[in-house]
């Protein structure tokens, strides 16, 4: 959510809203908490029953001090303000989560204090701080009825009950135990006696939790904890304070205004001052929560995990038993987002009634109290599949799957490591104790202020708590004491507090401390935690602005004006990714591509695009201009690509800005002063807090001219930012972008604490399916424009090409939102993901329904199989659901469910079958409707068609997602072998082999058992070798062999095909030519370059595929069209072989420009049907003499031995000097050994070989000239060949020698047994 602080106006000047006191409505007696009824509610519904019946009756099984019992809003001052309207349920709910908490003498009753957020639809915050402390119950009424609950408690547990009713376990069943009280003292009273624990009338003094709040507008909450313990101590202490307590909370409400930014200010409380200070507008926004502890808490590296987890807008649920440290972490990972907003739901501390939001399927940030002892991996939570569980007792995370971590990680640890323990604070620290204590915490120090302020009051200045001589004698006493001193130091190097001493000595510093300007050890410590707060963030801000120095070049800004930028917003794109990502470093992508597809950097670019028209965002403004500082100081040149870590540069200066400020106190609010109130009021009773006079504290200072000034000064400086200068433009156009175009499936902002009736929760879940199905459109709409490129751009769809990078983001966002659909309303959870635990219970049925069909009918059942244009020659292959559900089981790789389930999406996806397999999934609705409530996704008819057809829409394009990512995984092949019928025999007397290659390896050879053309293999286990072999990814290349063995050696191949048995993907490899001696170019063995097969039957949802075809082998057809001297037409012009030849060098540049893990193969382009071999052929045969005249058939490769040999004469002869005889000596170096070598390739297998070695040297350029000028040109090719046109062919070297410049890696397909 946006992290707004309220609004401006007169009432945002003050310091506080409200002032609330929560406890026991003595009137209405002990009731039930409602939030239990709606709780058994939630649970029937989910069970099936009839959730009317649920809730009825007494819980007898439990202790009466450990139920639920409703708390309510006592009293709230004042009754409402205009901009801020007081919200009683949602106070009352987070004042106390758990409702009242009742205990007797023998119990600890120590004070608490917590915070929580309460924000709003439009992201606006408001902040409650609560101290909760117990005080006796004086009701008769109230004590009789817990006597008669405890008695009905004892007469429940007088007989023995059956516990098998009680051992199921569901997902509520675990969040509702996380309710119970942590009390170790009470943790069998269930099962006690009346005359152990428990609580008699006769004999316990009773006592009930009561809450004093503040709710402010902004965070300050080391100043509003001082406030409220001083506040709860003034009821305490004796004699009482010399004001009423009205005068101190009408002090605070009405007359100690906000900081101005940048600016310290000092009020008085009861008994101490207490200071605040407020960051400047160029400066990090105000975070009063102390990151030390959260950083304690977690540790270094788990906080930052967790922090990655949050800026990847994943599902983070924080667990622990104290709500501080719910609030404590929350606000630390939220506040270091800087400058990004979290965006989604944000829930600090999630109340019972709200537990329906853990079954959100949207990214949210909750906390969730848990009960002492509580087993974490017991605790089953509606979805897990993309969750980052974070135990916070205990010191543990669970990190969800396939997560990319935070750029330059170990180096960014380190530095936090070292700014940490420049303040004596460990990395690796342990959890501090459990409960936040407030100064009172401590029986002896409550005892011995009584007996100060009984000697001595001091009311200079509200310093009441001075200390009396004796106590003074005492401290040195202790102090003098070697042996306490040496007590003391153990205890402390042990973590514990001797809070008596620290108290005293604390004390007797104030009172020695008159001097102006001393520091007290209260101040002190803020000030260190607030240092230590600054430059831990700054640490993390220099990494953002490391990572985006050059965000704003990316920025797209088209739309003219505001209004149609906002009408406009959901089409538009507003950042140019593909090219940001080119321009980071290779090991910031895995990271950056998840990140800027998040909801918050959206915010950000669209906060960014704003501010040309509006003013800037304070987040934003402060981000750019400390981008402006950096490039000023030339921290980031724009064009480096380094992923050099650069260490933050200005903690000494932020730590300074924060100690000049804290030091100087620039403004001092009025001091508390006597009220007009009638006499004998403000009085009370020791010990109890009473209920204020609402007459005095619900009046402001309408007169108080001097507040009334600096409430003008304040106005002017906190305007908030949705105040735009363009007033023109239409309110409800602005409301409906913030709601819908900047929320890409996100209806549901916040959840409401208020109305929690069952209707609302329909409402809710409603929203959910509703968001679901718009993100669904949205993501797929997504992929398809990035995917199809240019000819999207063509339809009016904006930006170009996808790379391989995006692509796997936007699939991985694909599988998030599957399992979260399927997560959606889901009954009873089976595993960690929603989506395979129904896939294996379909599977189940499916299977047990196949067995029971098999005994009924032997006949056997045909599966489906997929017709393909190759059907005549390659059988067809199996398509159902439960065999691709198969195939992911059989892969030991995987060792989850989540892996399994993602792993399912994307072979699916690959095979254009995750549409049908999803629809087929969920029509049996039997098994749908014992899984989902009624609310569910998945149970909404048109909703689920909407979706199912929006999956169907990826059927247009191709994806390799699954190939290109379980690369290490065991994959069979089908290989079909193809002859040329018609012109040769069928069948071959030789021994036949073949080898496939992929972008990932070969398959080694594999020899084919005589007169067989289909063989199936298992790359993992090859016949006779039984050597492993991974996943050979796309198909490039095919050799095929034999060993001219037999009468019926000679083999006219038509193609080889070549299959997936797991994706399905077929291969044709296209020969067309004769392997055999004296015959064709006498070759025994080819290297064919594949091609993609796609089907194109009518049924056949790939139909309009716009994907291009792959290259593929030059075929006999191309042979003929070049050497044919009768076929008009066919034979290429010299303007067109050098417009080849330029194409394919151009292709070549090309495919070294691309990102290397998307460039494909190179094979293709140097081998293939229009590639750099298949130009320079058509170059040599232009002018190339007839056969007629040489009586034989004449290949390039006779013209090529013929130049080498004439060479190597005129070398002897000593007529190549220099250079150029070096040149020479080494073409006729690689002629020879691709002569001598043991391969039978043939003729233009051999000029193929020459032209790759020597592109891959980079001598083809210098080779070119000595052919030339060797007189054997002459012999061998016309006047107006090419090779004889001198300015043709130095645009050829000029050509070939653009390629110098590129890395050249031939495959060893094609280099196989060359030795140079």
């Amino acid at each position: 959510m946006s992290g707004s602080y309220g609004a401006s106006g007169p009432a945002a000047c003050h310091f506080a809203h409200y002032f609330v006191i929560c406890g026991i409505d003595t009137e209405s007696g002990l009731e039930s908490d409602e939030l239990a009824a709606l709780y058994q509610w939630l649970e029937a519904d989910r069970q099936g029953k009839d959730p009317g019946a649920a809730a009825t009756g007494e819980n007898f099984e439990q202790s009466p001090l450990k139920r639920t019992f409703k708390s309510k809003v006592l009293a709230h001052y004042p009754e409402n303000v205009e901009w801020n309207p007081f919200d009683q349920d949602a106070v009352n709910m987070l004042c106390m989560p758990k409702g009242l908490s009742f205990r007797t003498q023998a119990d600890q009753r120590l004070p608490q204090f917590h915070s929580f957020i309460i924000t709003k639809e439009d992201g606006s915050r408001t902040y409650g701080f609560v101290h909760t402390f117990y005080e006796e119950v004086t009701s008769p009424q109230i004590c009789s009825a817990m006597q008669t609950l405890y008695q009905m408690h004892n007469a429940e547990h007088a007989t023995p009950q059956p516990t098998s009713s009680s051992s199921s376990s569901s997902s509520m069943d675990s969040l509702a135990s996380s309710l119970d009280e942590a009390d170790p003292s009470s943790s069998s009273a269930s099962f006690s006696s009346p005359a152990v624990g428990g609580y008699d009338l006769s004999r316990d003094t009773l006592y009930v939790t009561k809450a004093l709040c503040l709710i402010t507008p902004m965070p300050f909450m080391h100043a509003c904890r001082q406030f409220l313990s001083q506040l709860h101590r003034a009821v305490t202490v004796v004699p009482a304070p010399p004001l009423p307590l009205e005068s101190y909370v009408y002090n605070i409400l009405y007359e100690v205004p906000l900081p101005a930014p940048g600016r310290t200010l000092k009020f008085h409380g009861v008994f101490e001052p207490i200071v605040c200070q407020r960051p400047g507008l160029g400066e990090l926004q105000l975070a009063d929560f102390p990151l030390s502890e959260a950083f304690s808490l977690l540790g270094v590296e788990n906080l930052v995990q967790v922090f990655t987890c949050t800026l990847l807008e994943m599902q983070i649920l924080l667990f622990s038993q104290d709500y501080q440290r719910l609030m404590t972490v929350a606000e630390g990972i939220t506040t270091l987002l800087f400058p990004f907003q979290w965006q989604h739901v944000y829930v600090p501390i999630l109340p019972a009634s709200l537990f329906h939001f853990l079954d959100a399927p949207v990214p949210y940030l909750m906390g969730l109290q848990s009960k002492e002892d509580t087993d974490c991996s017991k605790l089953e939570l509606p979805q897990e599949a993309n969750l980052c569980f974070v135990d916070i007792d205990n010191r543990y995370i669970e990190l969800p799957e396939d997560f990319p971590q935070f750029p330059n990680k170990t180096e960014f640890i380190q530095e936090l490591s070292e700014v940490l323990l420049s303040f004596g604070i460990s990395s690796n620290m342990g959890a501090p104790p459990r409960t936040h204590r407030s100064p009172v915490s401590n029986p002896c120090t409550l005892s011995r202020e009584r007996k100060a302020m009984a000697l001595q009051q001091l009311e200079d200045d509200g310093r009441n708590g001075n200390l009396a001589g004796e106590e003074l004698a005492v401290l040195e006493l202790l102090q003098g004491n070697t042996t306490l001193e040496r007590l003391q130091a153990l205890t402390k190097r042990t973590g514990v507090t001797v809070a008596c001493v620290d108290a005293l000595r604390a004390r007797v510093k104030s009172q020695l401390t008159d001097k102006p300007g001393a520091q007290t050890v209260a101040e002190d410590e803020e000030l260190r935690n607030a240092k230590l707060n600054v430059q831990l963030r700054e640490v993390f801000a220099s990494r953002f602005i490391t990572m985006f120095a050059d965000y704003e070049a990316f920025v797209i800004q088209s739309a003219p004006d505001l209004e149609t930028w906002l009408t406009n917003r959901e089409q538009m794109h507003n950042f140019d990714k593909a090219s940001f990502l080119s321009d980071q470093p290779e090991p910031y992508l895995p990271f950056l591509s998840h990140f800027i597809e998040t909801q918050m950097f959206a915010t950000f670019i669209d906060n960014k695009i704003m501010s040309q028209w509006e003013e800037k965002e304070p987040l934003l403004r402060v981000f750019d201009a400390r981008i402006d500082k950096a490039h000023l100081y030339n921290v980031r040149a724009p064009s480096l690509r380094s992923s050099s870590y650069q260490r933050c540069s200005v903690l000494k200066e932020s730590a300074l800005a924060i100690e000049q400020r804290l030091m100087k106190v620039d403004h001092t609010a009025i001091h508390p002063h006597l009220l007009d109130m009638k006499i004998g009021q403000g009085k009370y009773e020791q010990g109890f807090f009473p209920k204020l006079q609402a007459d005095v504290l619900n009046t402001g200072t309408a007169n108080n001219k001097w507040f009334q000034r600096t409430a003008t000064t304040q106005r002017k400086q906190d305007q908030h930012r949705q105040q735009t200068a363009h007033l023109s433009l239409d309110n409800n156009l602005k409301e409906r972008y913030m709601q819908e175009a900047r929320s890409l499936g996100k209806n549901l902002r916040q959840p409401k604490l208020s109305d929690l009736s069952p209707a609302v929760i329909a409402q809710t879940n409603w929203k959910f399916v509703e968001g679901l199905l718009k993100e669904c459109r949205m993501k797929t709409k997504r992929m398809l424009v990035e995917k199809m490129g240019h000819e999207a751009v063509e339809l009016g769809h904006g930006e170009a090409n996808i790379t391989g990078l995006e692509e796997n983001t936007l699939i991985a966002s694909l599988c998030d939102l599957l399992e979260r659909i399927w997560s959606h309303g889901l009954q009873v959870k089976q595993g960690k993901s929603a989506l395979w635990s129904h896939l294996l219970l379909y599977q189940a049925r499916e299977e047990k329904a196949e067995q029971q069909s098999h005994a009924e009918s032997p006949t056997p059942h045909v599966a489906e199989r997929r017709k393909s244009d190759c059907c005549l020659s390659m059988p067809g292959l199996c398509v159902t659901l439960i065999q691709d559900m198969r195939h992911i089981q059989s892969m030991s790789e995987i060792k989850t469910d989540v892996g399994r389930a993602r792993a399912w999406i994307r072979l699916s996806l690959e095979k254009k079958l995750l549409s049908q397999h999803l629809k087929r999934l969920l029509s049996q609705q039997a098994l749908t409707k014992n899984l989902y409530k009624r609310y569910a996704f998945l149970r909404c008819e048109e909703e689920k068609e909407q979706f199912l057809f929006h999956l169907l829409s990826l059927n247009a394009v191709d994806y390799f997602c699954f190939t290109s990512v379980f690369t290490t995984i065991m994959i069979p092949y089908r290989v079909v072998i193809i002859p040329i019928k018609k012109l040769s025999n069928a069948m071959t007397t030789s021994n036949p082999w073949v080898c496939v290659s992929g972008e990932l390896g070969d398959s080694g050879i594999m020899q084919i058992p005589k007169n067989v053309l289909e063989m199936t293999f298992d790359s993992a286990l090859r016949p006779h070798t039984h050597i492993s072999c991974q996943n050979l990814g796309k198909l490039t290349t095919v050799q095929l062999g034999h060993d001219n063995a037999g009468l019926l050696a000679k083999w006219l191949v038509d193609c080889v095909m070549v299959r997936n048995e797991i994706t399905g993907h077929t291969y044709r490899f296209p020969c067309g030519r004769w392997l055999g001696k004296g015959v064709d170019d006498g070759s025994l063995e080819r290297v064919l370059i594949g091609e993609l097969v796609v089907p194109c039957g009518e049924e056949d949802p790939r139909r309009g595929c716009y994907t291009p075809p792959l290259q593929r082998s030059p075929s006999q057809i191309r042979r003929i069209s070049i050497t044919s001297m009768s076929g008009r037409g066919s034979k290429p012009n010299s303007a067109q072989i050098q417009e080849a030849v330029g194409e394919a060098v151009s292709n070549i540049i090309k495919h070294f420009h691309k990102p290397e893990k998307e460039r494909g193969s190179l094979t293709v382009l140097l081998c293939g049907e229009n590639s750099l071999v298949a130009a320079l052929e058509q170059f040599f045969h232009h002018g190339f003499k007839s056969a007629r005249l040489f009586q034989k058939t004449m290949f390039i490769w006779d013209f090529v031995e013929k130049a080498g040999a004439s060479m190597e004469s005129a070398d002897q002869m000593g007529d190549f000097q220099g250079p150029l005889g070096m040149t020479c000596q080494s073409l006729c170096h690689y002629i020879n050994a691709i002569n001598s070598t043991s391969r039978s390739i043939g003729k233009d297998g051999k000029f193929q070989l020459l032209v790759c070695l020597g592109t891959r040297d980079y001598l083809l350029p210098k080779w070119l000239p000595l052919l030339v000028e060797c007189p054997v040109v002459q012999q061998m090719y016309e006047d107006t060949a090419l090779l004889r046109d001198s300015s043709t062919v130095s645009a050829l070297i000029r050509n070939l020698e653009t390629l110098r410049d590129f890395p050249i890696t031939l495959e060893s397909s094609l280099v196989k047994g060359i030795d140079l």
